[in-house]
């Protein structure tokens, strides 16, 4: 076996192309473009950046072609969701048989099964880790308090929560810097066609899964969905690699899903799947993955997304129902998340739907600076993040710090609160966990607020969302906790721990709800249960900016559907409040990542310019039939994925467009040398002796390189034939197509690369190559600084 071949790797993510398009002014027939501004990005003579398109100091992306990951500066590689229509294809097609079609289908369903598999179990051992973990954490710091061995109990309370902490941010420095942060937004990118570096890898997966269990139960105020999300997408990546060689996984049927298609929606299947198993919400997953992740979506992908789910909620039943009986330690009383809070029947009035407008208003707003200031926040810490592993376990170590002064400072200011007399759960708790934490209260009393910061997040949710007594917390404590929450999340968020924002944004969103219940307790006749989700609900619409997929989760959540209408209104309005002042986190974190997200739309300016506008640069065009020299000079002087194949005499009477050959196939072209002396046609010996998967994409981009091709002097003389592997139906528009409208064809058809051909006779057949990095606004900004206020 080729020892090349044998490199294939079970991985994902990023490899090292910087630019899909075809240009860089050597080799074949050089076309002048318009603009050329590329001399300044681009070293002629070896195909590298010159210097970091990225001002580290005020963390803005110039050129898109680079991103940073785990505080690290990585080329970003996009990915070609378009079917590659070339003869190889085409034979391929025409020869497959009934079984090889039956044998695709059904793996695709077997795969979106074992994606609902893995990831219920992962999500499952995921909860169970963190309440033993937490548990215990917390059970040896509660009975030092019974003890009234304060100074201990803080000793053992702060020192747990450092060395968990310090566990979690040792894996995400040294092993995976990608696993760091909530991973969503890293997933919403890769569906829109942004390959970053090892956002899927086996290792980003491994410390996902162990990072967040310590992260959460280290006490720090994160959560455990976003990693789930990511998680499940890392799963479904890791699935859908079509085997390897390195790991002798080369069943046959595995090579179908060797393209970046098929991984597509496999990963789609996977963050939806990573939804469910951190919520329980199978449709909410799916919403989610239609509503906030997806950027392409078929209704054939919403079955099998559907089928996933369903999968994980089976998984978690299954289990939950088996840690009933007591075999799973703490985690026995029903775990994962469900608050139900539908003992109170809502009948509301209007001033109770004025208290609705304000807490959706109030979401809005608070949502708008969360984002603002989380955006502040991760501009600070890439600073200290970049500065090396060390740095980056320091400024873990002090966040674990305050985050534990505050846990168990905070509540000795708070006052001891009798025991409900009609309570039929037990006061004072005597435990991890509970409604009645006795801290260091005399008997028959309890410390409201230490039953919201000593608990796990799950709890001091449930607590929040409790109806009945409504006196059960005070108003300063429902205060003090969201002001602490608020900043502690905000502060948190950003440092090199798997972290995840609805869980914080859940516990800030559910205390304020709480409060302003408690403030209009005269006025509304909900129960201040109802108006913690509320308020939950606002926080987290004026922070993500979802709707649907929101309300859904939320319902599935509480198991409360009579509370549909309030939630839909308070989230359609912290929404629209919030999107007043700036977009939602994640469309943030993916900017500020580098990430070259398109969005659904064009900029208001792209009306004002044409498709021909913004090609910049010299463009490499190679002849169907061109000499092995030329090719390898190109490949080797630039860094271009697509080049157009131009037909011209004596094959055919004028030159014109054949279509579009990628990088990857005249490697594999090269590798195989078979050349011909003479500039003849030879494309159908070539379609006998290649297969199309000769061509597939391999696993984590370990496919060839130009340095893996061994070619002589004589071999460079001789020619080859483009014509088996041309698309030979690129997507191709008018030069006088307004950009705004190349910018949504770009984005929905899920391309790599766009075909500019001239409107006018007598001119090249091609004019350009439009890219993603050619509709980034730096880019188009960068050509045209004075449009950028034209509407």
């Amino acid at each position: 076996m080729d020892r090349r071949e044998d490199d294939e790797n079970l991985g994902g993510g990023g490899g090292d192309i910087e630019h899909d398009g075809g240009g860089g002014g050597v080799g074949g027939y050089l076309y002048e473009r318009r603009d050329s501004n590329a001399s300044s990005f681009w070293d002629r003579e070896g195909g590298a950046v010159r210097e970091p398109l990225l001002n580290l100091r005020s963390r803005v992306n110039t050129t898109s072609q680079i991103a940073i990951v785990g505080a690290k500066v990585y080329p970003i590689e996009s990915l070609d969701y378009e079917i590659f229509e070339n003869e190889l294809i085409k034979q391929d097609w025409r020869t497959r048989k009934r079984i090889e079609i039956f044998q695709y289908v059904f793996l695709k369903w077997t795969l979106a099964l074992l994606i609902g598999l893995f990831t219920g179990v992962v999500g499952f051992f995921n909860n169970l880790a963190v309440e033993n973990i937490a548990g215990v954490k917390l059970l040896i710091t509660s009975n030092l308090m019974l003890k009234e061995k304060y100074y201990q109990a803080f000793a053992a309370f702060a020192g747990i929560n450092m060395i968990l902490a310090v566990s979690a941010a040792a894996l995400c420095a040294f092993i995976a810097p990608a696993a760091a942060g909530s991973g969503i937004p890293e997933v919403k990118a890769y569906l829109n066609g942004v390959d970053a570096h090892s956002i899927l890898a086996p290792s980003t997966l491994f410390v996902k899964i162990f990072g967040s269990i310590f992260g959460v139960a280290a006490g720090l105020v994160v959560g455990k969905e976003g990693p789930m999300v990511h998680t499940g997408a890392c799963i479904a990546n890791l699935l859908g690699q079509g085997g390897s060689r390195k790991y002798r996984l080369t069943w046959k049927w595995l090579r179908f899903f060797k393209n970046d298609r098929d991984r597509r929606d496999l990963i789609t299947c996977g963050a939806a799947a990573g939804v469910a198993a951190a919520f329980r919400a199978p449709v909410g997953g799916v919403l989610f993955a239609l509503e906030e992740a997806a950027s392409w979506w078929r209704s054939a992908l919403l079955w099998r997304t559907f089928f996933t789910t369903a999968v994980v909620a089976v998984v978690l039943r299954s289990f939950i129902s088996f840690c009933r009986n007591g075999n799973c330690g703490l985690f026995g009383q029903g775990g994962l998340i469900m608050f139900d809070v539908n003992s109170e029947i809502p009948a509301y009035n209007t001033p109770d739907l004025l208290a609705v407008i304000l807490i959706g208003v109030l979401g809005g707003l608070l949502g708008s600076l969360y984002n603002y200031l989380v955006d502040k926040v991760l501009r600070t810490y890439s600073f200290i993040n970049e500065r090396g592993p060390a740095f980056k376990i320091l400024l873990v170590i002090a966040i674990s710090l305050l985050t534990s002064c505050c846990a168990y400072g905070l509540p000795w200011i708070a006052q001891c609160t009798p025991c409900p007399t009609d309570s039929d759960k037990e006061c004072p708790t005597i435990g991890r966990s509970g409604n009645y934490k006795n801290f260091q209260c005399q008997p028959g009393h309890y410390n409201d607020l230490a039953s919201l910061f000593l608990n796990t997040n799950d709890d001091a949710i449930r607590n929040l969302f409790s109806s009945g007594n409504k006196n059960e917390f005070h108003i300063t404590t429902l205060f003090i906790f969201f002001t602490g929450i608020y900043f502690l999340g905000i502060i948190t968020y950003g440092i090199a721990v798997p972290s995840g924002l609805f869980i914080p944004v859940i516990l800030a969103g559910a205390s304020y709800g709480r409060l302003v219940g408690r403030l209009m307790g005269s006025f509304s006749s909900l129960d201040v249960g109802l108006f913690a989700l509320l308020g939950a609900a606002s926080f987290l619409g004026g922070t993500m900016r979802m709707t649907v997929s929101l309300c859904v989760i939320l319902l599935e959540l509480t198991n409360d559907l009579l509370m549909l209408p309030l939630v839909m209104l308070v989230l359609l309005i912290s929404k629209t409040v919030a999107d007043c002042f700036n977009k939602g986190v994640y469309d943030q974190i993916v900017k500020l990542k580098g990430l070259p997200y398109l969005e659904a739309h064009g900029e208001p300016y792209m009306r004002h310019l044409s498709a021909g506008d913004v090609c910049s640069g010299p463009l490499i065009v190679f002849s169907s039939v061109e000499k092995v020299g030329n090719i390898m000079h190109a490949l080797t002087m630039t860094r271009h994925n697509g080049f157009p194949v131009v037909d011209e005499p004596p094959f055919v009477e004028a030159p014109e467009l054949s279509g579009l050959v990628l990088r990857s196939h005249l490697l594999v072209l090269l590798q195989r040398k078979k050349f011909t002396k003479n500039r003849v046609l030879s494309g159908s010996e070539l379609l006998t002796v290649f297969h199309a998967f000769d061509f597939a994409k391999p696993g984590s981009g370990k496919g060839l390189k130009v340095e893996d091709l061994d070619l002589s002097e004589e071999e460079m003389e001789m020619y080859v034939d483009l014509h088996p592997v041309t698309n030979t139906s690129p997507y191709m528009v008018a030069d006088t197509m307004s950009l705004a409208k190349a910018a949504v064809l770009f984005r929905e058809l899920g391309l790599r690369h766009l075909c500019v051909v001239p409107k006018t006779p007598g001119r090249p057949p091609i004019v350009g190559i439009l890219t993603r990095h050619d509709f980034m606004p730096e880019h188009v900004l960068g050509l045209y600084p004075q449009i950028a206020h034209q509407k």
